[in-house]
């Protein structure tokens, strides 16, 4: 069994989609095992994303995910983390796959409703980040 941290950043909060994100999850067997609630402060999100703060979108990647209330969550299952990046779709919703959450419910690169770990490494330090 793997966790991975996923993230209904704050367009999908806005949009009332929790519930259809998480059935996602859900439905292809996995298992919610931590979930909460937050507003990010600015150097919340600025050290939660530290690892992108020389690219050009850092600015706007810090003041959109501070823009409402988010939902960070644990996911846990087989191959977690590969499979829940499938379940989202690509990054920018274009390129993502009819079927995913990208595909689906993100209007754009910049709005793209869900973060997702990339790495066993990175899910380690965002499930900590967030949940201790």
């Amino acid at each position: 069994m793997e966790n991975t941290l996923s993230i209904i950043k704050p367009d999908g909060v806005k949009k009332n989609i929790i519930g259809k994100i998480l059935n996602r999850f859900e439905d292809a067997g996995f298992e919610i095992i931590n979930i909460k609630l937050i507003n990010l402060t600015s150097e919340e999100a600025g050290k939660f994303y530290e690892m992108h703060q020389d690219k050009p979108f850092y600015p706007e990647l810090i003041k959109f995910m501070t823009s409402g209330p988010c939902i960070p969550f644990v996911i846990r299952g087989k191959n977690a983390i590969k499979s829940v990046r499938e379940i989202m779709g690509a990054t920018n919703p274009e390129e993502a796959n009819a079927g995913t959450i990208r595909f689906d419910f993100a209007d754009s690169i910049d709005s793209n409703i869900i973060h997702g770990s990339d790495s066993v490494e990175s899910a380690k330090r965002e499930i900590s980040f967030f949940f201790g």
